[in-house]
Parts: structure tokens; C-alpha cells; sequence
């Protein structure tokens, strides 16, 4: 059904070989640390997978979101803080390619191209807001040539390791959604202030910050929504970044029902392997087909977005990402049960893979939010 061509062979046979070889043998110590890795970072950037979707007029290779999410998925089968990496750079890529002017675009956009290890941060979240993000009370004024941001932000992407941040802030409350505006805010500048990286139950080798905005000085050419739209543009790239999300969970759930089918082959009990049982078999069945579901699923909304069906893609990218988040935490909780108590031990990788689906069910709308927004969309009704 989808048919892939040379360049997304040979990119994702790149991909596959530089997991394996390098990335792979670093998830345990990602795990115990729970430090940013830099190591990952120069990898993916001196092979250029870091920025894939960096449009080709700034440097980058432009891949498709289709091709985008299969690489997303492939590092996911070994490292989910791995893929989460790209899913950010994607997240702040898109950002400032759907609603920047052209001279932001050649400012920014160039920073990110070829072996280039510029992180971007993505900041949305504020501690009394969370999926509300119209009441988010971090506020910006504008005055004269610049504007000043107040107001505290959690969970942010990249956060003390960015080299700059796509910022969400409220400019006008009377607008509602129109006075919701991106800012580009460079690390460093006074008025930044980071006040802690989270301590993460799973996916410990990403960094979730949380910062005071205390005066912070944002010259008006960073607005990235010049004409207005920010808060509209904003929903384009959070919908993108659920179907990344998406392509995350297919690839762990990928990697955890390999470790389990690896497990049960080679461990006996009463005389033969434990895939031989029925019960085992049956877990699975229901394993592979929970992942083929989402795979399909998550594949076919790429190609709405690469469409440019982004309003039917939505939808669409909700639903893969509830169903593929859904099925990645049950299988990976189906993998430790396989393996059994060996399944609890941090001797195997499933335990970990168990802790980052979890992850999933939350982060770009929690489950429940996002099958809101799929009664929503199908009914009309808000």
C-alpha cells in the first residue's frame, strides 16, 4: 500500500544502520543519567537526520512528513528520547515555517542546516494552563520597538540546553485566539530564566525545563506571526507534532514487542520455549496487530499533511495519535508481563520502553483531550 522509493530506502537504511551501531549502545546509560546527550546530538546532526524537514531553500534536505515519520518510528524501536529529539527541532522547524516572514525564516531557518547542532526549545505550557492554552497568563506587552514577556512556563522542549526557544505568549486577552502570538527568544538574554530541568519518570534522555519570564526583552522583528494567525498556526504544528507523536509509539511498541518475541523464543519452561504456549501466542497476535492498526493509520495522515489536507489531517492525527499511544502503552506493559519478573529488571529495556509510552498518552493533549477534539471535529459541536 505504500510503496516507498529509492531516496526514502536508502534514508531510512541510513537511519536503521545509525541506531543500531550508535545509538542504540547508549540508551541503558541515557536511562541511568537522565542527562541530555550530546553524543546522540552530534550523531544525528553529522548525518544530517536532525532537521529532515528543513526546507531544501535553507540548507536542509526536505524530506516528506511521510518519510519524516518513519524515521521518527525507526529510532523509536531503540530510543524514544532519541526520537523525541527530532520531533522538537520538528515542532520549532515548522513553527517558523508556517508563520514567519521571510527575513526570520533566513535568520533562523539557516542556523539549522547541514551538520549544524543548533537546538531549538518549544515552550507552550504554563503550570495553571496546561491543555487550556487561550488562559495561559504569560503575557506580553508591547512596547515601542520590542516586547515585554512576563509569566512562568513548564514542561519546556530542549529547554536549558536550546539555543533559542519558539515561545507562546498572550498579547490580547480581548482577541481571544487572535491575541495568542510566537516570539523566538534567544538562550541567554536577560529575563530568562530557567529555573530547573524536571526529574522524568521515562524518556531520561530528553530535558523538560521550566522557566520565569521576568522582563523579558523580545524585539518585535522576533515576533514570528508578523500578520497575525500565530494562535492558528500554532494548532497546524501541534497537529503535526501529534502525528509525530503517533510515529513514536508505533516505533517503541515496535521495539518492545521484539524484545518480547526474543524473550519467549529463547525462554523454556516445562521442557520448550514459552512461544509455544497459546497465551503467549495470543498476547502477540494482539501485539502485532495493535501496531499495524496505528502504523496505517499514522501513515495515512502523513499523506493528508503532505497533501496539504492539513484541516482534514487534524482530525486524522488525533486519532493516530490516541490510538498509537494507547497501543504502545499496552504493549509495552503486555511485554514486561511476558517476560515476567526478568520484564520489571532494568536488565532488559522493557521496563524503560513501559515508562516512555506512558509519556505518549499525554504530551501534545493528554488522551482524553485529544478524544475531545476527535467527537469534536466529527459532531461540530464545541
Amino acid at each position: 500500500m505504500f510503496q516507498l522509493d529509492e531516496e526514502q530506502r536508502l534514508i531510512l537504511q541510513s537511519v536503521r544502520e545509525i541506531v543500531q551501531k550508535e545509538i542504540k549502545p547508549q540508551v541503558a546509560t541515557l536511562e541511568e543519567t537522565g542527562e541530555f546527550s550530546w553524543d546522540v546530538l552530534r550523531i544525528l546532526a553529522s548525518n544530517d537526520v536532525l532537521n529532515p524537514l528543513l526546507p531544501r531553500q535553507y540548507g536542509g534536505v526536505e524530506v516528506s512528513i511521510f518519510t519524516f515519520c518513519m524515521i521518527v518510528e525507526e529510532i523509536a524501536r531503540a530510543c524514544a528520547s532519541s526520537a523525541l529529539l527530532l520531533i522538537t527541532q520538528a515542532e520549532g522547524t515548522l513553527s517558523i515555517v508556517l508563520g514567519a516572514d521571510e527575513s526570520l525564516k533566513e535568520r533562523y531557518l539557516k542556523r539549522l542546516a547541514g551538520d549544524s547542532q543548533v537546538l531549538i526549545g518549544v515552550s507552550v505550557i504554563e503550570p495553571n494552563a496546561d491543555s487550556d492554552i487561550l488562559s495561559a497568563p504569560a503575557k506580553a506587552e508591547r512596547c515601542g520597538d520590542h516586547f515585554l514577556l512576563h509569566g512562568n512556563k513548564c514542561f519546556v522542549k530542549n529547554g536549558s540546553v536550546a539555543d533559542f526557544l519558539v515561545l507562546y505568549a498572550n498579547v490580547d486577552r480581548s482577541e481571544e485566539s487572535h491575541g495568542i502570538h510566537t516570539f523566538l527568544v534567544e538562550k541567554g538574554i536577560p529575563g530568562l530564566v530557567n529555573k530547573r530541568d524536571e526529574d522524568r519518570m521515562g524518556m531520561r534522555g530528553s530535558i523538560y525545563s521550566e522557566f520565569d519570564l521576568d522582563h523579558l526583552v523580545v524585539p518585535s522583528e522576533n515576533l514570528i506571526d508578523q500578520k497575525g494567525g500565530g494562535f492558528s498556526n500554532s494548532l497546524k504544528t501541534l497537529s503535526a507534532s501529534r502525528l509525530f507523536t503517533a510515529a513514536q509509539a508505533v516505533g517503541l511498541a515496535q521495539g518492545a514487542m521484539e524484545e518480547a518475541i526474543s524473550y519467549a523464543r529463547r525462554r523454556a519452561q516445562f521442557g520448550k520455549s514459552i512461544s509455544h504456549y497459546a497465551p503467549i501466542q495470543f498476547m502477540i497476535a494482539e501485539m502485532a496487530t495493535g501496531i499495524e492498526s496505528a502504523r496505517l493509520l499514522t501513515y495515512q495522515t502523513a499523506f493528508l499533511f503532505d497533501r496539504g489536507e492539513w484541516k482534514k489531517a487534524e482530525t486524522h492525527a488525533a486519532m493516530a495519535k490516541l490510538i498509537a499511544s494507547d497501543t504502545a502503552m499496552k504493549v509495552t506493559t503486555d511485554a514486561v508481563q511476558i517476560m515476567g519478573g526478568y520484564g520489571y529488571m532494568k536488565d532488559y529495556p522493557v521496563e524503560r520502553m513501559m515508562r516512555d509510552a506512558k509519556l505518549t498518552q499525554i504530551f501534545t493533549g493528554t488522551n482524553q483531550i485529544i478524544k475531545s477534539i476527535i467527537g469534536r471535529n466529527l459532531t461540530g459541536m464545541s
